[in-house]
């Protein structure tokens, strides 16, 4: 009787079984996240109400209606327009003043630098319920209530400290002596900071840019608190007049979830090649 001799597997390959297994538990966690999108999607092609609940009524006459009618007889394009400037507002403030906090607590040694840190860290075990009565307070003892500005300054309460860590850990990855050079060839210390480390730290402020514009652009807690005006109302509050008492509009709320993704997939887009490097790089040496 021979021994038939079996060919030795390469170290570090996987065998068949492992790579069937694998690719099974990617394909099903890629499906778990897609399927909510895709059924948004589907069920914003719905003329009817309540198609929703027979799908297949769906498939055998989709229809661009829904999105016809939010676009055309609502508020939608208004909404759109707050969201705009509150989202952009709070990603210009949100990473100026952070990536000045990052530079200055990665550069300098000052009093109380590893306090201020560790109070950005502790802002944010606060939950919201707690935040909002004294915020309401502020702002309205400032005059702010009721206002893009004052919406943007509590954006920034939640984004500020966060980005602020994640951007001390990438400054952290730029040699100190490019500050050096800059300030042998006559740079003010803002000068080397403006002129010399932003440029080389993109990454990571295309991530703090990303994190405040998604902070600001799909709230709906303080926006609903803090914005009285009606035509001051961003989208997420705006999507509440689908929703009554006795009845949900469910084909509108997926048309105009599908609009509100899209500028948010867009800057995604514009800022992905940065997101990785700028995530690791903070994330490894914070």
């Amino acid at each position: 009787m021979s021994i038939i001799p079996t060919k030795p597997r390469v170290r570090g390959r996987r065998s068949l079984l492992a790579s069937l297994g694998l690719h099974g538990v990617l394909a099903l966690a890629a499906f778990i996240a897609a399927f909510p999108v895709v059924w948004v999607v589907y069920i914003s092609l719905g003329a009817g109400e309540f198609d929703y609940q027979h799908p297949q009524r769906i498939a055998a006459h989709p229809s661009l209606s829904n999105y016809s009618h939010v676009l055309g007889q609502t508020d939608f394009l208004t909404w759109l327009g707050n969201s705009a400037i509150v989202a952009a507002g709070t990603m210009v403030i949100g990473v100026l003043v952070s990536a000045s906090a990052g530079y200055a607590v990665s550069r300098i040694r000052f009093l109380g630098r590893g306090t201020l840190m560790y109070t950005f860290l502790l802002t944010q075990m606060f939950p919201v319920a707690v935040l909002m009565v004294p915020l309401y307070k502020i702002l309205s003892e400032t005059g702010l209530l009721d206002s893009y500005l004052g919406l943007i300054l509590v954006y920034c309460t939640t984004a500020v400290p966060y980005c602020a860590w994640l951007l001390k850990g990438y400054f952290d990855t730029i040699p100190v002596d490019i500050d050096e050079a800059g300030r042998i060839d006559g740079l003010t210390p803002f000068g080397t900071f403006w002129r010399l480390i932003l440029p080389l730290a993109r990454p990571g402020l295309a991530v703090a840019a990303f994190y405040t514009f998604i902070t600001a652009w799909g709230e709906v807690a303080f926006a609903s608190f803090f914005l009285l005006s009606p035509n001051k109302l961003t989208l997420a509050i705006g999507m509440k007049q689908f929703i009554s008492q006795y009845n949900s509009q469910w084909n509108y709320l997926a048309a105009t979830g599908v609009l509100i993704a899209i500028p948010a997939a867009a800057l995604f887009y514009v800022v992905q090649k940065n997101l990785v490097t700028g995530l690791t790089a903070g994330g490894t040496k914070g």
